[in-house]
């Protein structure tokens, strides 16, 4: 199977997405090919959620099993909803999982890495402004700022190793995705 990974933002959010799930699926059981899409290269949620856009890709990549989208919930509560709207319309004609992060990507690279000292899990989860209240000064503190991504593909990399722990301190998103994606693969 292929997968490809929708991200709202490719320019940082692949470094981070992409180990995530490569690392998941092997978690799982099924190893699989995960790509990133690169074009379009969408830039920002409304992009992402635009169902023109969405089409586009489906029908660019029609060699590709799974799709799934990924873009940050930014405080928008009823972020879900919309994304169920847009799973519903493509169902049927590809197998299409739309999640959010609460609240942004980076929160699920944050619950894989060691948080430095005075942090708690819980305030990083009541955090809106996830990036530049934890991450970007996590990355900073590990020496990682400067690279690709921002650190995001070095501490993609090592987050990924602790993926247990992500599904387990992300249960209501990469959690949910995570048993989704798992029900469909033991179908497959």
């Amino acid at each position: 199977m292929n997968v490809l990974i929708v991200p709202e933002d490719f320019r940082q959010d692949q470094y981070l997405l992409k180990p995530l799930f490569e690392r998941l699926f092997e978690e799982l059981g099924r190893p699989q090919k995960v790509m990133v899409c690169q074009n379009p290269r969408l830039r920002g949620v409304q992009q992402a959620l635009d169902r023109e856009r969405l089409r586009d890709i489906v029908t660019r990549y029609p060699m590709d099993d799974i799709f799934i989208l990924c873009v940050d919930r930014d405080g928008m509560r009823n972020r879900k909803t919309r994304l169920i709207q847009i799973e519903n319309e493509f169902t049927g004609l590809h197998t299409f999982i739309a999640e959010n992060a609460w609240e942004e990507i980076e929160t699920w690279a944050l619950a894989g890495l060691k948080l430095r000292p005075g942090w708690t899990w819980r305030s990083v989860r009541s955090e809106v402004s996830v990036k530049e209240t934890y991450f970007e000064p996590l990355a900073r503190h590990m020496g990682l700022a400067d690279g690709p991504g921002g650190g995001r593909k070095e501490m993609g990399m090592i987050a990924a190793q602790s993926i247990k722990a992500i599904r387990r301190k992300c249960p209501e998103d990469f959690g949910d995705l995570a048993n989704r994606l798992q029900k469909l693969l033991a179908v497959a």
